[in-house]
């Protein structure tokens, strides 16, 4: 692992999504669960032609901008601030491996492209299910492996401070 789910958590995760102007606590448990259940917080960053803390493809990516942020202009100079500025043009996809608040901002979008209400923050089994379904096409494991992977690692820091 690279770093806490705690850090990711309040660090990356929460800062994006309030500079979206898009928090909420579904949302932040949404994704920090996609993260720990994709790459175990950054353990492995490239699987296939996915790659990043959220194993996000370059067709995933790809689809977000001309399908769903080509829509929103205002979202999508947003998400385009987060970018670096040279290396977007230069290596887009790179920017969802070295760039973790972009990469937490177009995996948000893949979710809110669905359309569906986010389920309760605390139920953790929707959640589950939700990534599930409005992740991947093909869903990288199952709702029990996200459940049980969440509490393994978003569980860690206070099993420590114990």
């Amino acid at each position: 692992m690279i770093f806490s789910a705690d850090d990711l958590r309040k660090l990356v995760i929460r800062d994006t999504l309030k500079y979206l102007h898009d928090w909420s606590p579904a949302a932040e448990n949404l994704l920090l669960g996609t993260a720990i259940q994709e790459s175990g917080l950054g353990f492995s960053l490239r699987e296939g032609r996915c790659s990043g803390i959220y194993h996000i493809s370059a067709a995933t990516h790809k689809a977000i901008w001309d399908r769903y942020l080509i829509d929103e202009p205002e979202i999508a100079s947003r998400v385009r601030g987060l970018a670096g500025q040279h290396s977007f043009f230069e290596d887009p996809h790179g920017e969802l491996t070295t760039n973790m608040k972009y990469a937490t901002a177009i995996a948000w979008y893949v979710y809110k492209r669905s359309g569906k209400e986010l389920p309760d923050a605390d139920d953790l089994e929707a959640l589950a299910t939700f990534w599930h379904r409005h992740f991947h096409s093909r869903a990288t494991g199952s709702v029990k492996e996200f459940v049980r992977n969440y509490r393994e690692l978003a569980d860690q820091k206070r099993e420590i401070a114990a």
